[in-house]
């Protein structure tokens, strides 16, 4: 059975103990049916990892002991950064989730024109908290070492692309085969994915004057849940 990872929030260091969270010791207590002495690992997301055991477990409460640092490295060579436009809850945590396994750096949700999702002020706080946990628990799950940040984007033009910048678009003037090779020199590359209708004329202009180059990615139109995961696996391949 593959060891348990938990994501904490905070500084670890080796023979001083770490309480967990009341979520986390039901998930080890009643998920995992582990006991004191069983084996965990704890990450920071700061780089590497902790090898661990529990000290303590009971049904609300867990207390785990690092053991020592492991800088293992499993992230990739340049960050990805997705840019995604909103769509229906599902449709974003499905992103979140399969972009964050695949080793993506950071998620930017927007407005767009033809957005079929909007965020109130008064219920953003705890929709992003959701997905920040959506996000932990893909990369506790994927042996991620470092996790990704997730941040609502009220507009287009408050989105902030990072190194190569590409939106995803059927009639985009360059297309996979002609910009993959220059991809893996990158360190930054932001991926801008549509919504259900795709990006609209007034959207495209406003993806370029920040930067943005409209990109084909094969013969194929893509759901807008697919595209980012899709494009963070063949970055992903490319990379090696």
């Amino acid at each position: 059975m593959p060891t348990s990872r938990l994501f904490i929030d905070a500084a670890i260091t080796p023979h001083q103990p770490v309480e967990l969270a009341e979520e986390q010791a039901h998930y080890l207590r009643h998920v995992m049916r582990l006991k004191p002495g069983d084996r965990v690992i704890l990450f920071n997301g700061k780089g590497g990892e902790y090898p661990a055991h529990i000290v303590e477990l009971d049904r609300r409460h867990a207390r785990c002991e690092p053991e020592s640092f492991d800088p293992v490295e499993r992230e990739l060579a340049c960050r990805i950064h997705v840019i995604q436009a909103a769509n229906r809850s599902e449709k974003i945590e499905t992103v979140l989730q399969k972009c964050t396994e695949l080793g993506a750096a950071s998620f930017q949700i927007c407005t767009s024109e033809r957005a079929a999702f909007r965020l109130e002020s008064g219920k953003r706080e705890a929709r992003l908290q959701r997905w920040q946990r959506i996000v932990v628990e893909a990369a506790e799950q994927s042996g991620r070492t470092a996790v990704p940040t997730v941040c609502w984007r009220d507009a287009l033009a408050d989105v902030r692309p990072s190194g190569a910048a590409y939106a995803l678009h059927p009639e985009g003037a360059a297309n996979w085969a002609e910009v993959r090779d220059g991809l893996a020199a990158q360190r930054d590359i932001s991926l801008a994915v549509g919504p259900e209708g795709g990006w609209s004329t007034h959207d495209l202009v406003k993806l370029s004057e920040l930067g943005f180059s409209p990109m084909r990615f094969g013969p194929r139109i893509l759901r807008t849940e697919t595209a980012a995961p899709a494009l963070t696996a063949a970055i992903q391949a490319l990379l090696g």
